[in-house]
């Protein structure tokens, strides 16, 4: 029996998710013929989405807009893993397999006029990068932006990439019309650190000139460390030497959470810890007997987030924020 394989002609229609969760269930990624492989050495197939918004649940937002399905940055830890699942892919393909939405600010346009449109705030980038490397080529992040902005729709983004600042533009813009948050991914600025557990992505430093460059530029912007990963980034120096160099960014909000490791995610982890980190496996096995690790330890590690910024900026910042 034939495998079933998504066409190779051009004029084809891109398909949907639906058709390329099909093709991959059948074939594998040998169903995917169209994927195009670039410098990167990842592969990127264009799908035609028939939505854009998500409708989220249980989180403190309620609509959610990606992009892009799959994310080069390649973060050892990315709870987002998870999401390839439902592709019929593996969480290893999360990074080497890239959905490129290519329609999704066409259809965006058409959610956010509708008169049922309540102008409430999107959340940008819940499930991948939205200013992974390659939107450098598609630009559909820059694309929904506009769209947002004409529709005069509020919204955040959650990044890695200092791409952002590309945008800063459209960012400004929107800060003065229905408003936008960006929050830039920062961890830690511990490069060893950095360069095992996030492979992909741009240093941190690169990443707190663009939080300086954003707010610069009139935009409202934060910094998340999250996630804070045991025996990597949770040392009460690591924590100091983050802080410090946030709040030199000129950063006033700051966020911070402990790494949660979602089932197929945690089985991707556990095996990056016996390549990389062996002796770590036995306390993570203690730690994360769930999703999350024990509280005891999660509220610690906050804990230490809080009095590092309370040390760090005295008594004169008592008005800027963290959660």
């Amino acid at each position: 029996m034939k495998s079933r394989q998504l066409s190779l002609f051009e004029e084809r229609p891109r398909p949907t998710l639906r058709e390329v969760a099909e093709a991959v269930q059948a074939a594998g990624l040998a169903g995917l013929p169209d994927a195009t492989r670039r410098a990167d050495a990842a592969r990127y197939q264009e799908v035609a989405v028939k939505s854009a918004l998500t409708e989220a649940k249980g989180m403190p937002f309620r609509w959610a807009l990606n992009p892009y399905r799959g994310c080069t940055h390649a973060c050892e830890y990315c709870y987002a893993r998870k999401y390839q699942r439902h592709l019929e892919m593996g969480t290893d393909d999360f990074s080497t397999v890239i959905l490129v939405k290519e329609n999704l600010p066409h259809v965006l346009r058409r959610e956010v006029t509708r008169a049922s449109w309540s102008h409430e705030s999107v959340s940008i980038g819940t499930a991948t990068d939205p200013y992974q490397p390659i939107e450098g080529y598609y630009r559909i992040t820059r694309r929904c932006l506009e769209v947002l902005i004409d529709a005069d729709t509020p919204f955040s983004i959650v990044t890695k990439g200092p791409m952002v600042v590309r945008d800063r533009d459209l960012l400004a813009r929107a800060a003065a019309r229905a408003g936008c948050s960006v929050f830039l991914s920062v961890p830690s600025v511990d490069e060893a650190a950095w360069r095992v557990l996030e492979p992909g992505t741009a240093s941190p430093s690169q990443r707190l000139h663009a939080a300086r460059l954003l707010r610069d530029a009139g935009v409202d912007v934060g910094v998340l460390m999250m996630p804070l990963v045991p025996g990597f980034t949770t040392t009460r120096s690591s924590i100091e030497r983050t802080v410090k160099a946030v709040l030199e960014a000129g950063v006033r909000f700051v966020g911070s959470n402990v790494t949660r490791l979602d089932p197929g995610v945690r089985e991707f982890f556990f095996a990056f810890l016996e390549r990389e980190r062996p002796s770590l496996v036995p306390g993570y096995r203690r730690l994360y007997t769930r999703t999350e690790a024990s509280r005891d330890y999660t509220q610690a590690v906050k804990a230490r987030v809080s009095a590092a910024l309370a040390a760090a900026r005295g008594p004169h910042q008592r008005g800027a924020s963290s959660a």
